[in-house]
């Protein structure tokens, strides 16, 4: 019987619901590490017939968690598992504006949610998983910010581009190895979620682009969490999937 291990971050709401309610469509099981459970996910695994598991945890505190996830890993057998995957799709903005006027704590947690928890998460991931016999995976969800400057977007432009560099050393070090993970950094396209909500919602004076932003959605411009979902999960299926480190998903 085929079994699909799926771990994902930032699975309460937006394109991490959305892929998570996807992936338990087809069968998966899904580990979600979110701030918050939630409890239409639970019902959607029940009726699908699929298990999610749901822990709460804040990613701004990674290296708890990275303990935690290597000893769940660890407990789990070599061929349990036909393929095992991580997400890492979580993300916060921080208070939009020119860096001369950002808090330090806000940089922080928009630093080690964006980019340091993703590195810890997947270094435990590769490093539980290197004897399985799964196919392994590891996806993170980038953005056009981290391949294009913005003002005012100093910090969340600094986590992507970080979040697509760490991904270019990554391919580097799993192609030296016989059976290593398969990785990629896609950049999703433009999402109608809470984060879009938030950049149009900005001061005006202090964020030049707002007008850009409000366009897309007036325009309809915007891609459903559930199509984006779905686009990103298609992209992972396919054969050649790591063959480009770094991806867009409109290319």
């Amino acid at each position: 019987m085929t079994q699909h291990l799926t771990l994902l971050t930032g699975a309460s709401r937006g394109m991490g619901l959305a892929i998570a309610r996807q992936l338990l469509s087809q069968g998966h099981t899904v580990l979600c590490i979110s701030r918050s459970v939630s409890d239409a996910l639970a019902q959607h695994a029940e009726r699908a017939g699929s298990t999610v598991l749901q822990w709460t945890h804040d990613l701004a505190e990674g290296a708890a968690l990275s303990v935690r996830l290597e000893n769940w890993l660890n407990e789990q057998g070599d061929d349990a598992w036909t393929s095992a995957t991580l997400i890492n799709n979580a993300g916060v903005i921080p208070r939009i504006g020119p860096l001369s006027e950002a808090d330090a704590a806000d940089l922080a947690r928009t630093l080690r949610v964006g980019l340091e928890a993703p590195m810890q998460l997947t270094a435990v991931f590769l490093r539980a998983t290197e004897s399985w016999r799964a196919e392994r995976k590891v996806l993170n969800i980038s953005s056009g910010l981290g391949r294009r400057a913005m003002a005012s977007q100093a910090a969340y432009c600094a986590v992507k581009a970080g979040i697509d560099h760490f991904t270019r050393c990554l391919a580097l070090d799993e192609a030296q190895k016989s059976t290593g993970a398969k990785v990629c950094s896609l950049a999703p396209g433009v999402i109608d979620t809470d984060m879009q909500a938030q950049l149009r919602g900005a001061d005006g004076s202090a964020f030049p682009d707002r007008d850009n932003f409000l366009q897309l959605k007036s325009g309809g411009q915007l891609t459903s969490p559930e199509e984006a979902a779905r686009r990103v999960l298609s992209y992972l299926a396919r054969p050649d999937f790591g063959s480009h480190p770094v991806a867009d998903i409109r290319d």
